[in-house]
């Protein structure tokens, strides 16, 4: 990879380097019919999408689930999402993107809220593994945010700055997990959350991901 000049990126996974948001929106809607909802669109998602997952329920049913709704729609939307996840593949231009930032001499990783033992290996047959220095999915239940997982994320990276650190994703929730450490953020409208409710997080809103690199490679100087 070159000497690293301290610049990192902290990749986002699901909506951001893999686009799979038509396998999500199915689920979704898959775990809505366990308990009788109404299925909801990409706009509806994209307006009301938030972290704490709960919390994103909350929001359509006018209540928390309870811990065996939860369950129950957790459980389905991962069966569906893992049957239906074989039809993704990485977002437009992700691999020119990921050989240009190693090829000047940066790091990156990958930081995701899906399972870990399911992201390794999907990392690995998708042929990008080597691209990054370090790949943590979530371990432990489902549901919550990523600013812990941050923390523990930067901890296990030898050598990189959070001042010099860049989070790209798709959600509000990558930027207040970046903030949490001292990092920048980036925030792509190509995932799960609309521009607008994006843009109330207050770091740059970009509409792709080379956009994204630039503006990361400019925070990072």
């Amino acid at each position: 990879m070159g000497k690293r000049t301290g610049a990192h990126i902290v990749w986002d996974w699901n909506g951001t380097l893999f686009h799979d948001l038509d396998a999500i929106i199915g689920a979704t809607n898959a775990a809505f019919a366990e308990l009788g909802l109404t299925p909801i669109t990409l706009e509806q998602y994209r307006e009301l999408y938030c972290v704490p997952v709960p919390r994103f329920y909350e929001r359509l049913m006018g209540r928390l689930p309870t811990d065996a709704e939860w369950r129950v729609m957790d459980e389905t939307f991962q069966r569906y999402y893992t049957e239906h996840r074989v039809g993704c593949g990485l977002t437009d231009g992700v691999m020119e993107l990921l050989t240009g930032w190693c090829s000047a001499g940066h790091s990156q990783s990958i930081l995701s809220l899906y399972g870990h033992e399911e992201l390794v290996p999907l990392v690995r047959d998708l042929g990008i593994e080597g691209y990054f220095i370090r790949v943590d999915g979530r371990t432990g239940p489902s549901g919550g945010g990523k600013a812990e997982h941050m923390v523990r994320h930067l901890g296990a990276l030898a050598g990189v700055d959070p001042a010099r650190t860049v989070v790209i994703g798709d959600a509000a929730d990558d930027a207040l997990a970046a903030r949490h450490v001292g990092a920048s953020a980036v925030l792509y409208t190509g995932g799960s959350h609309s521009r607008a409710s994006l843009e109330a997080v207050g770091v740059p809103v970009v509409d792709t991901l080379a956009e994204a690199v630039a503006e990361a490679e400019r925070l990072a100087a």
